[in-house]
């Protein structure tokens, strides 16, 4: 099967020159030509058959060296994909949700130390966020809006979703979080349909609980089994992304599982990996060209 080698850099701090992109270009082979998805930005390389596709990427990043620039050797075919699943938190919006509630009643350093363990995978997920929700007992509903007005988008997002809707692609948030925010991000961000989990209320204050069932690990990835089944497509069609342990299922069921700024256990088994680039890097894995993009 053909494939390609990509390169990203931010959008917001381009790391690839003309110079840089021939040098890899004959690292590949010497008739190979380079073309540029988004000049300075990303570009692509077709690979000859066979080649060693690990032994190629670590030509590559010695000769990049310390730049900025991330590396995904991907098939030349099928390479758009036809469903998205994306974390929320620290992936599609640069916070935890559940940290800056937490903030909110001088817990943070407490609660971010177990959310950071939660999602090495050093502790179970679904205990740990009982744990947490339990300590926000009475707080005011209002305080949720509160959070919300201080959360920022990751940078690419908005283009991520946009670009793969325009293009027929169902978008899917999918979240450990909470629906109070992922309905809030997913309406923002322009995603087909949103999956979290829900608070207990009572009388406009959380009552420190979480309704059952929790949506951790195992229903992230029956999540993404369920919309391949429910959009009649098969797992070549699939793109993931996620940045912690609880997000590993996922992906791993996806053609594509992409770790975003992720924590080590979850860089260690995806597929491809982002870290210096934004997440537009994942149109530009698929091969869409910046022209193509809907900002």
């Amino acid at each position: 099967m053909p494939h390609v080698l990509v390169l990203a850099s931010a959008r917001q701090n381009p790391a690839l020159g003309n110079e840089v992109l021939r040098a890899c270009a004959r690292i590949v082979d010497r008739q190979a030509v380079a073309a540029w998805l988004d000049e300075g930005i990303a570009a692509e390389i077709a690979l000859p058959m066979p080649i060693d596709h690990a032994g190629l990427l670590a030509q590559i990043r010695e000769r990049l060296g310390d730049a900025a620039i991330d590396l995904a050797i991907v098939p030349a075919l099928a390479r758009r994909k036809l469903l998205l699943l994306a974390d929320m938190d620290s992936t599609m919006i640069e916070q935890e949700c559940i940290d800056e509630l937490a903030a909110r009643i001088g817990l943070r350093e407490e609660v971010s130390a177990i959310t950071e363990r939660a999602m090495r995978g050093e502790i179970a997920f679904e205990p740990a966020l009982r744990e947490r929700v339990a300590l926000f007992e009475g707080l005011p509903i209002a305080v949720i809006q509160e959070v919300l007005s201080g959360i920022t988008l990751s940078p690419g997002a908005h283009t991520l979703v946009r670009t793969m809707r325009q293009h027929g692609a169902h978008c899917c948030l999918v979240s450990g979080g909470f629906t109070l925010f992922t309905a809030v991000i997913a309406e923002k961000l322009g995603f087909d349909e949103h999956r979290a989990n829900r608070l207990g209320l009572r009388q406009g204050h959380l009552t420190g609980t979480i309704e059952e069932p929790i949506l951790g690990r195992d229903a992230k990835r029956d999540a993404l089994v369920d919309l391949r089944a429910s959009l009649g497509i098969s797992r070549e069609d699939v793109l993931a992304v996620g940045d912690g342990a609880n997000d590993l299922a996922m992906l791993a069921e996806a053609a594509w599982g992409v770790a975003y700024r992720a924590k080590p256990a979850v860089a260690a088994e995806a597929d491809f990996r982002i870290e210096h680039a934004d997440l537009s890097a994942l149109l530009y894995f698929q091969g869409y060209r910046r022209e193509e993009f809907c900002e």
